[in-house]
This record gives structure tokens, sequence and C-alpha cells, in this order.
């Protein structure tokens, strides 16, 4: 279970961030408009929520999954592969020392975005992709084995991020689509198959038992419905235009 969140507030030069979507430019009042709402969404599964401000440096910083690893034995400051966003893992130290007095990290050569990691119990799937190198892969996994975590890599070809194409949704479910459809690293798991034309919905956030997933997806909400679960949908389309999806915008623990 999760007790806690942390997100910062979308900054005004949003429209300046990374991205390769051809979906135009975000709306910045409609991006606040969309982040009070996905607070709201997090402490209605019970979080307490940590609301960072918006800081104009880092177009990208209201992603903050990105830039650490949170788990119940240690957390992991990472080291962002995209050269304008390394310092947002420095950034948000000082707000994760209040729940973790002691910080490991992650630095360079080794690269690491946090949405390259998907956390199953105290195994971690590791997304080799253009953002995490090998190296950052190595260090992660030396860091979790002295917490006695395991980890497993995940050669990527076409996503940006590991959860852009999975969600682990507890109980062994995992929502799945695209090029990890056919890697048998994911055959144990009872897999709830995301729709090509819903790829974006494979984005979802498990909560307490609640899932948040991105609103205009009937098909992929029906069938987590399906499988049990309680579901929030959550209209994210101006995070959406910078690559960004609903797991990217808090840190949950």
């Amino acid at each position: 279970m999760f007790t806690h969140a942390i997100v910062r507030r979308p900054c005004s030069r949003l429209r300046d961030g990374l991205t390769s979507a051809e979906l135009g430019t975000p709306d910045y009042d409609k991006a606040i408009g969309q982040h009070d709402t996905y607070i709201e969404a997090l402490q209605q599964c019970d979080l307490r929520v940590m609301i960072l401000p918006a800081d104009d440096r880092f177009p990208d910083s209201t992603f903050v999954e990105d830039t650490a690893l949170l788990t119940p034995a240690c957390a992991i400051t990472t080291n962002p592969g995209a050269e304008t966003r390394k310092p947002e893992a420095e950034l948000i130290r000082g707000s994760l020392q209040i729940f973790y007095p002691q910080l490991e990290q992650i630095e360079e050569p080794a690269t690491l975005d946090a949405g390259d990691i998907m956390m199953v119990g105290n195994h971690f799937y590791v997304g080799l992709s253009g953002r995490t190198n090998q190296a950052g892969i190595d260090s992660l996994t030396g860091i979790l084995a002295f917490h006695g975590m395991t980890v497993t890599t995940v050669k990527m070809r076409d996503m940006l991020h590991l959860k852009t194409g999975l969600s682990y949704l507890e109980n062994n479910n995992l929502l799945i689509c695209g090029e990890f459809l056919q890697n048998p690293l994911f055959d144990s798991f009872n897999q709830i198959v995301v729709p090509p034309d819903e790829s974006y919905a494979a984005n979802s956030v498990w909560i307490n038992g609640t899932v948040l997933v991105p609103a205009g997806y009937p098909k992929t909400r029906a069938a987590i419905e399906q499988a049990g679960y309680e579901t929030i949908a959550l209209d994210v389309s101006e995070f959406q235009k910078i690559d960004g999806g609903l797991s990217c915008i808090s840190l949950r623990f």
C-alpha cells in the first residue's frame, strides 16, 4: 500500500518540454487544471500529497517520476538520460530526504530514468532505452542487491520508457502493449492487452486497489474493470503532448 505522493506543479515553460509527439502545443492553463484534478485523484486514493512549486528553469520538471526510484527499503535519485533534465534529480533530493534521510544516487556515466523501471514486489524490470544505459542498469542492480532486491533488464526498441507500454497492477496483473507483447519475460503475468489504438492507456497507475487511467480509452478501462479494479479516468491530454503519462507526474510510496 502507498501512503504518500510527491508532485511538482507544471511550470510556465511547459511548452518547451522534450517531445516526439505531434499533438500540438500544450495549453498551460489547461495543464494546471488537469494537474489539480490529478492531485485530487491521488488524495481520493488515500495518499498524502506533497506539492512542490513549479520551477521555470526545467520545462519537464513536472515529470517527477523520472528523477527517483522509491522502494520500501531505499530511495535512489537517478541521472536522467536527457541532458536538460539531469539537474532535476538534485532538485528532488531535499524533498525525498524528509522521508528517506539516506539517499542512494546514480552517477555519470550511468544514466537512468525511473520511467524505465517497473516494480513487482522486490523485483524490478528495467528498460534499456534511449534514456537508460547499461551502466545505469548495472549501478541500479548493485544498489538494489545490497538491499535484497533483484533486477531484470528489458531490451527495448521502440518506446520512450518501459512504462510507456507496461503497467503492473499488482496481483500478477499486467497492462501490456506493443513491443512487449511477444517478450517471454512477461509470459508469467496475467496480461491485460491494450489494443494498438489505445496504446497511451498502457501507462496507467495502480494505487491502493484503484487504477488511474487516462480518459478517452474505454476499451482499456473496461478491461481493467473486468479484472476487478475500480478506476478513475483522468484527462492528461496536455501532458501527453510532451510525452508524459499518468505515472510520470507523481512519485508514489
